[in-house]
């Protein structure tokens, strides 16, 4: 098992260095030119042509590769050339906003959307099996933007029971901090609860209709028993890869819902790196995304060999 994590840990390394080949080339490719907005609009042209000496702008791709690169592999991210600030602090403070997003989200969407699997999945074509069905018909359907702006009318505006967006301080108190937090948590959500509860309910039932389960009830076993011990465990393991899937599709969603919000975190950060052509900004947040998910899928490979003994990694199944 040391030998294949140890693997995969190089493979981890391998493709966030092919990210960030990609990342900069994007990042060259991209139009407009952070010099001409560092400038000012009324500038002329030997201003521009001063800032983009300055920032080596004009230098050939590989050697500006290669200055970011070699910067990054000790953790030098480089300065924003638009706040003239290093880039680690403000990519560090922006995701861990939000983190507490993502990992609230992450959290309801482990719970509820397996608890709503499951219990469609016992209930098989009775009323709770329907209810939840519908629901995943809906939340897979309607994109996440739409549920904030709904979120946002109908709590914010008409009931006022909600604050709209921004960011909450614990200074103003605990329930301020995390009134702020209600509206873009359940917006994240919702899609991927109706995600996680389809895939649960798919698998659990297949796993319910197994000769094992099968087998356990003949035994006289109690069905909550049978349920918990035998089918739950088995029916979780697609769902373990696809919430590691899910956590990709986090990052890449909380971009929007930090937008809808005016919520302060790494999504927020981006949409003013790219705004405004910051190009060390938009490389690190990016970076760090793919990162976030690579190792949320090395942890769905732990999980899905502790809830699966009879995967053994580095060794031939026997």
């Amino acid at each position: 098992m040391t030998l294949y994590f140890l693997k995969r840990l190089i493979g981890i390394v391998l493709i966030l260095f092919v990210m960030s080949l990609l990342v900069f080339g994007i990042t060259q490719i991209m139009p407009g030119n952070v010099a001409t907005i560092l400038a000012g609009q009324f500038a002329d042209a030997s201003t521009v042509a001063a800032i983009e000496q300055r920032l080596g702008l004009n230098d050939p791709a590989y050697l500006q590769y290669w200055r970011w690169f070699s910067g990054v592999v000790v953790g030098d991210f480089g300065q924003s050339l638009v706040m003239e600030r290093p880039v680690l602090p403000l990519i560090l403070e922006a995701f861990a906003s939000s983190a507490i997003l993502a990992g609230l989200a992450f959290v309801l969407v482990t719970v509820f959307g397996i608890t709503l699997g499951v219990v469609a999945a016992v209930r098989e074509n009775r009323f709770s099996d329907h209810a939840v069905s519908v629901f995943s018909y809906i939340g897979i359907s309607v994109p996440e933007f739409f549920w904030g702006i709904v979120a946002i009318l109908v709590f914010a505006r008409y009931l006022g029971w909600l604050p709209s967006g921004g960011a909450g301080n614990l200074n103003d108190g605990v329930l301020a901090w995390v009134s702020h937090l209600v509206l873009p948590v359940i917006t994240l959500t919702f899609t991927l609860i109706a995600h996680v509860s389809r895939l649960t309910r798919s698998s659990m039932i297949d796993t319910l209709r197994s000769q094992y389960v099968r087998n356990a009830r003949a035994k006289g076993l109690p069905e909550g028993h049978v349920i918990r011990r035998h089918a739950l465990r088995n029916a979780l393991l697609p769902t373990i890869t696809v919430l590691a899937i899910d956590v990709g599709w986090l990052m890449g969603n909380i971009v929007v819902v930090e937008a809808v919000f005016s919520y302060p975190g790494i999504g927020r950060l981006l949409l003013f790196a790219i705004e405004r052509h910051d190009l060390p900004l938009i490389q690190a947040g990016i970076l760090l995304i793919a990162a976030v998910y690579c190792f949320a899928n090395l942890i769905a490979d732990i999980l899905y060999g502790y809830f699966n003994p009879k995967i053994r990694y580095g060794h031939a199944a026997s």
